[in-house]
């Protein structure tokens, strides 16, 4: 069976369905190809990962009726940050008030942004589903794209999209390699409860041998990031609810009082991804498919949303203009947006990373001076508080 469609996006994560939610009214029809099934997709289990979101992303999920499917009691203010260094209780700290906002951004749990971009596409017209299939064999030349699927079907579209994945297959197929950067550690995510406040403030702790995150969560309760070495993230991984809610709260030094598991705990490969091209013959590249982000700044999906919005706004401007809209140079005009938008902070989050990891002298004292001088300059502090609030 042959099907034919305008637009192919393969990868129902959270930027496949808003790009295919965002095209929804340019007159184009979109199939989004997942091999999970709609079950999953309609109720995606907690994964443990919290997202910030900017003012800006909050408002392209308004704009593409998303932020309307998360419960207000969901959605947790990000007011302020610090960052510290070593066993110092000093702390950089970046403050709404170095904005003109009443908080950074917010905090949002993946699984329900994953829930709410569903929920938004499931009823419209222009956008079909096929869950539980999965492309075998990928064609492009120029005038269309044809994806084999592993039932049988053969869909010819005019363009494809990859959003499937840091480590996408699609990209793979496509010919396309990436910079890809494995730290050797692994984070594990979960939620505590804890009787001193957190006051709507993240925490990002470079301790000597682990990096500790705290992403404040409505109430009394936080979205707790801890990064080690394999061999260590094992044991910690097993440890019974009692010996592991003793054990985070000496590791963040009982700064939070006794902290106590309420969430189930997942861990993740601290790997980062940068595709060296981010389009090909009729293919874009998006969300993590594109860059994957060092989870440093809970920061990922504003850039998949980034990317959304600008190449959204290709197409339909193509579209109006009577153009091919998988045309070569609009899809390069994508590409070089999107990199100028995307690898400053790429590089200089990737580059942190790396520094505030190291255990080694020189490292340590480069550290602790770096967050006394940057807690100084004033300018500097509006810029990254303005950057996190605002960044578009």
């Amino acid at each position: 069976m042959t099907t034919n469609t305008d637009v192919v996006i393969i990868g129902a994560g959270p930027a496949g369905l808003c790009l295919a939610k965002s095209l929804a009214d340019s007159g184009l029809h979109t199939i989004v190809i997942e091999r999970q099934s709609e079950n999953t997709l309609s109720s995606p289990a907690f994964d443990g990962r919290e997202i910030a979101l900017t003012h800006h992303s909050a408002q392209l999920m308004h704009e593409l009726g998303i932020w309307s499917h998360i419960s207000p009691d969901a959605i947790s203010p990000l007011r302020d940050a610090r960052v510290f260094n070593g066993s110092s209780l000093f702390s950089m700290d970046i403050g709404h008030r170095d904005t003109r906002k009443a908080e950074l951004g917010y905090l949002v749990s993946n699984h329900l942004i994953r829930k709410a971009a569903y929920q938004s596409v499931k009823s419209v017209s222009a956008v079909s589903l096929r869950t539980e299939v999965e492309a075998i064999n990928i064609k492009t030349d120029a005038n269309n794209t044809q994806i084999t699927l592993n039932n049988g079907e053969i869909i010819q579209a005019k363009l494809l999209i990859g959003a499937d994945s840091r480590f996408s297959e699609t990209r793979r197929a496509m010919g396309i390699a990436a910079d890809m950067h494995d730290f050797g550690k692994t984070m594990m995510v979960c939620v505590m409860e804890h009787p001193i406040s957190h006051q709507h403030t993240a925490w990002e702790w470079f301790d000597y041998g682990q990096t500790l995150a705290l992403l404040p969560m409505n109430g009394s309760r936080s979205s707790v990031v801890i990064t080690l070495a394999p061999d260590e993230m094992n044991p910690l991984m097993k440890m019974d609810e009692e010996d592991f809610n003793r054990e985070v709260s000496a590791r963040f030094k009982h700064r939070l009082g006794a902290m106590r598991l309420v969430s189930t705990k997942h861990a993740y490969p601290l790997v980062t991804v940068y595709s060296k091209r981010l389009i090909g013959q009729r293919f874009a590249l998006i969300g993590d498919a594109a860059v994957g982000m060092h989870p440093v700044t809970a920061h990922g999906f504003n850039f998949g949303l980034k990317g959304v919005a600008t190449l959204s706004a290709e197409i339909k401007a193509a579209i109006t203009a009577s153009k091919d809209f998988a045309a070569h140079p609009l899809l390069l005009r994508y590409e070089q947006k999107h990199r100028r938008d995307t690898r400053p902070l790429f590089i200089a989050t990737h580059a942190i990373a790396k520094v505030y990891s190291s255990n080694s002298p020189p490292a340590r004292l480069f550290r602790a001076g770096a967050l006394r001088l940057g807690n100084r300059v004033a300018p500097f502090k509006r810029a990254v508080a303005g950057f996190l609030a605002d960044a578009h």
